[in-house]
């Protein structure tokens, strides 16, 4: 017997609604996102040795720390990955096909990246960086051109029309801050003083510098910041030492009111980077690392370097700065500067942020992530 019509109707209903279920999830972002976990990493043992070579190298998008949560994070086209310190091997993975990455910063132990699926930079994911579980996902509308980094509990977009924070242990935006019409933000950053922006409007006499509360948003001071038109303006660093590079020199700002306390000569075209390492402000210039003192701009010691210690054992080594120099990384004590220990190697790039897990030393450039052991 031919089965009765209405049975044909389901059965072509039921084909037709198998056909539209396959095709949604091969086009829903379930199906374009590929994740993997890890357990959670145990601390490696040791400290670097006296002398180190390398040991492995990666390159792609990179967040101002990279060590976090006992891993390496390094971003690409589509997502971030995690390295094993010691190795360099994966040990675990998110991207997403139908995305591009924005951006990823990192702090408190996550990892938050940034994701545009069309014009806008519109979904975010923070994952543990010691795992890569997914800690939580909102949307956003952030500029495709917006910049990511991050401090203690708080994570910074900023972009020429506005800045946004967000909570990283937290799904939550706190705050949005837009520039006034027609001005335009030359740039930000985040630090423990709150969030600096350099502002610029048309007509104005001189560039303003303003700091507003990282957890509320509201302003704290703005100051003006003369200088001649075309020339160079960018921030260094928020910290309880504010750090602006303006033209041929670095001023170094209070947090507390925006006073200048101190003007460092800047060659044209010389490098230069800040960071803060407790009480400490250390700056490096042209080749030369200095500590001063972070209420004072009072400067405590300095020598030679080829850039930046990350911070007193701010991966799981012992509580001193590693100073990258001519002849390898060399351990410092943070209040005077004393050599504690040297790990030498040859032929250390300039311009990078030292960093040490274990036995193993992480060096950040701005095109690659070395590793020496």
């Amino acid at each position: 017997m031919r089965p009765p019509p209405r049975v044909w109707v389901w059965t072509g209903v039921t084909v037709a609604l198998v056909l539209v279920g396959v095709l949604l999830w091969r086009g829903s972002d379930a199906a374009a996102t590929e994740s993997t976990t890890a357990a959670a990493p145990h601390a490696p043992a040791g400290t670097p040795a006296a002398v180190v070579s390398r040991a492995w190298s990666a390159t792609g998008t990179q967040p101002d720390d990279v060590l976090v949560g006992g891993r390496v994070l390094v971003g690409s086209p589509h997502g971030v990955r995690a390295l094993d310190p010691v190795t360099g091997r994966e040990v675990w993975h998110y991207t997403r096909s139908n995305a591009h990455l924005c951006g990823v910063t990192a702090t408190n132990g996550v990892a938050v990246a940034f994701f545009r699926t069309a014009d806008r930079c519109n979904e975010v994911v923070a994952l543990d960086a010691g795992t890569g579980v997914r800690a939580w996902t909102r949307n956003a509308n952030l500029r495709p051109d917006a910049v990511f980094t991050s401090t203690d509990r708080i994570v910074l977009a900023a972009s020429p029309t506005g800045v946004v924070t967000f909570d990283p242990t937290g799904d939550t935006l706190r705050w949005r801050h837009k520039a006034p019409p027609g001005c335009l933000f030359l740039g930000a950053a985040v630090g423990s003083s709150g969030v600096a922006v350099l502002q610029h409007c048309p007509g104005a006499a001189a560039t303003q510098l303003r700091l507003l509360d990282g957890f509320a948003g509201t302003s704290h001071w703005q100051r003006d910041l003369p200088a001649p038109d075309g020339t160079r303006i960018r921030l260094l660093g928020a910290d309880q030492l504010l750090g602006v590079v303006v033209g041929d020199e670095v001023r170094l700002l209070a947090g507390t009111d925006g006073a200048q306390l101190r003007s460092l000569p800047l060659r044209p075209a010389a490098p230069a980077l800040m960071r803060a390492a407790g009480t400490t402000a250390l700056v490096w210039l042209d080749g030369t690392l200095t500590s001063y003192e972070d209420t004072t701009a009072t400067p405590r010691w300095h020598v030679a370097a080829e850039g930046l210690p990350a911070g007193p054992g701010s991966g799981t080594g012992p509580a001193a700065l590693l100073v990258p120099e001519k002849s390898g990384f060399v351990h410092r004590d943070v209040a005077s500067g004393r050599q504690l220990r040297r790990s030498a190697v040859s032929g250390l790039p300039a311009g990078g942020v030292a960093d040490s897990i274990g036995a193993t030393i992480i060096y950040r450039l701005a095109d690659r992530i070395l590793a020496y052991r």
